[in-house]
């Protein structure tokens, strides 16, 4: 299967059909010449709008933590596919959790187009569940805190999101050595 017919099969499940009926396509920057992978949570309620992945605050912290500029992030090189392709929703404490079903039935096939990943960024906890399974710690902290034990594959990082602010206000090591770490691997990998 190619991009397209993936898109198309997305697009006609459904149970994306509230999305599809308002014109709104899955939300993923995919690229067979990316080097860089990028798995999130889903699209916000801004991406939506815009239709373009981490087009808010979030994106900007995380081209930060990665040492690039927008013209990288949103190239070739890099490629992004969230747990969810879209907005789930607003819950009580903030966005609802990314629908399983589309990491279950759709990220294998999105990833057999991309054979020259490198390293695979995993942002926030509903992705280093996923893809870490049993290896991870005992919370997202101590996940973080051992990033190193899941290179060269993964590098499991917090969401970037400004209500993430507290944790890194608290967890000052994050930006004294997984930053920095984050930044070396990128550009060895571009």
């Amino acid at each position: 299967m190619n991009l397209d017919e993936i898109t198309s099969q997305i697009m006609a499940d459904e149970r994306n059909r509230s999305y599809t009926e308002r014109g709104i396509p899955p939300i993923f920057q995919i690229h067979e010449k990316a080097r860089i992978l990028l798995i999130g949570q889903a699209p916000g309620k801004k991406v939506e709008q815009s239709l373009i992945p981490f087009h808010d605050q979030s994106g900007n912290t995380l081209m930060q933590w990665m040492g690039i500029d927008p013209e990288t992030f949103y190239s070739d090189q890099i490629a992004i596919m969230p747990m969810d392709f879209y907005y789930p929703g607003k819950g009580k404490t903030g966005d609802l959790p990314p629908r399983a079903f589309m990491a279950q039935e759709y990220h294998e096939k999105l990833l057999r187009l991309m054979p020259d990943i490198q390293v695979t960024i995993l942002i926030g906890s509903y992705s280093i569940r996923y893809y870490l399974g049993k290896c991870v710690k005992r919370n997202l902290t101590e996940t973080v805190r051992n990033y190193a034990e899941y290179l060269p594959d993964f590098f499991p990082i917090v969401h970037p999101s400004p209500l993430n602010v507290r944790w890194q206000k608290n967890n000052p090591w994050f930006y004294a050595e997984v930053v920095p770490e984050l930044q070396k691997i990128v550009s060895k990998v571009l």
